[in-house]
């Protein structure tokens, strides 16, 4: 029987998030406690050693991510990514409402190893209670936080602040839309210093990392991409509600022993892992590891570990058409590549889920999301017609059922 590993939320619903005095009470602080007392280039090795790997998306090892910055910049600054605009994603809000004082350690960690005394929560817009929560959060740590401050900004409501550089423009006051890179944030990030973004439940697992050691991060789950994952479960299913999990837990697990299986008795479909910019995965690949290279391996993507589960009922044409709408309104339109692209995307999908397109559309399809994929400036535009492509390469038969 599958079963869920609680490091960041163990203690969900035990303790006030507001309250640092709680939080000291269960163990917090004393990770940062001793990165204070370590050498930066030591507690950068640390987080290497760990090898922790961001949990917004990229999965990049944070400690290489820090790296790159320089140690000899006057000012630097910690940047938290709670953007969290992926439909089905709720992840980050979980932490943040049950272990909140885990991810302001975990800034102020990074704060250390970098050499940076200024951190920027970037909440989106959604969220009101949980700016509130955080904001209180920062007042009850101030005295052990020290030197290292935190404020929150409120994002506008634009799914494209997800991408590290678009929120730090949106965090500047501009309209939210990434940035050519080169330069990456890590050299030239918000108001042009060098800036780390890591996403909150990044953040959150550096107290427990600290506390705990890299070996022991290193493992647990998978190999090359240890610790464990918020999962936030969607759909279909008879759970729908959030669990952490070794990341060596297979699709299936989580779906039929975490997720109590299909609900109402029905069959299943498609998964799609990751929010609404992931593949659709058909049942020969649940025994997959929901590890970030494992579902690379298969064409899909860990991502923000939002798990939405199909029935045997669901038009999955008319589900992948929907996201078009979606990434179509979403593009902030700075690039032709998504600009035009997610326009035609929709534009085809919606002919083709009317019964009014062609075989020809559905390879017209295929080219278009090759171009976008290779051309598109940032993540949204080169994501956006993956859940089309992966819904043509498994279930192409129900598009043929719908083409004159």
């Amino acid at each position: 029987m599958a079963k869920e590993m609680r490091v960041l939320l163990e203690y969900a619903d035990r303790i006030d998030p507001t309250s640092a005095d709680d939080y000291i009470k269960v163990g917090g602080y004393k990770g940062l406690e001793k990165a204070r007392k370590m050498n930066p280039k030591d507690l950068i090795q640390e987080v290497k050693e760990s090898k922790l790997r961001g949990r917004g998306g990229a999965g990049f090892n944070a400690g290489m991510k820090w790296s790159f910055v320089p140690q000899n910049a006057p000012v630097k600054y910690v940047v938290c990514n709670l953007d969290e605009g992926e439909p089905g994603t709720y992840k980050d809000r979980i932490i943040c409402e049950k272990n909140a004082q885990a991810l302001l350690e975990g800034m102020a960690i990074c704060g250390h190893a970098i050499g940076s005394d200024q951190g920027y929560i970037y909440c989106r817009g959604e969220y009101p209670f949980v700016v509130e929560l955080l904001r209180k959060a920062i007042d009850s740590a101030g005295s052990v936080l020290g030197d290292f401050k935190i404020e929150v900004r409120m994002g506008a409501g634009a799914y494209v602040c997800g991408e590290e550089t678009a929120l730090i423009e949106s965090i500047e006051g501009h309209r939210g839309e990434p940035r050519f890179k080169p330069p990456f944030p890590g050299v030239e990030g918000l108001w042009q210093v060098p800036t780390v973004v890591n996403n909150v439940e990044t953040y959150a697992c550096l107290p427990y990392i600290l506390v705990n050691g890299a070996q022991w991060f290193a493992g647990i789950g998978s190999a090359s991409y240890p610790g464990t994952k918020v999962i936030s479960l969607t759909g279909d299913v008879v759970n729908r509600t959030y669990f952490e999990v070794p990341t060596d837990m297979t699709l299936r697990e989580v779906i039929f022993e975490l997720g109590g299986g299909i609900k109402n008795s029905k069959k299943f479909k498609a998964v799609q892992v990751g929010g609404t910019s992931g593949a659709f995965i058909p049942e020969q690949y649940l025994d997959t590891k929901i590890d970030f290279d494992s579902m690379g391996a298969i064409g899909a993507a860990l991502g923000s570990g939002a798990v939405l589960v199909l029935d045997e009922t669901r038009d999955i044409v008319d589900v992948a058409a929907r996201i078009t709408k979606f990434f179509e309104h979403e593009s902030c339109g700075k690039c032709n590549p998504c600009r035009e692209g997610t326009f035609r995307n929709r534009e085809i999908m919606e002919r083709l889920n009317a019964g009014k397109g062609s075989e020809a559309d559905i390879d017209k399809l295929l080219l278009l999301s090759k171009v976008m994929q290779k051309a598109c400036l940032c993540g949204l535009g080169q994501a956006a017609p993956i859940p089309t492509e992966s819904t043509i390469k498994h279930f192409r038969h129900e598009y043929l059922r719908k083409v004159q």
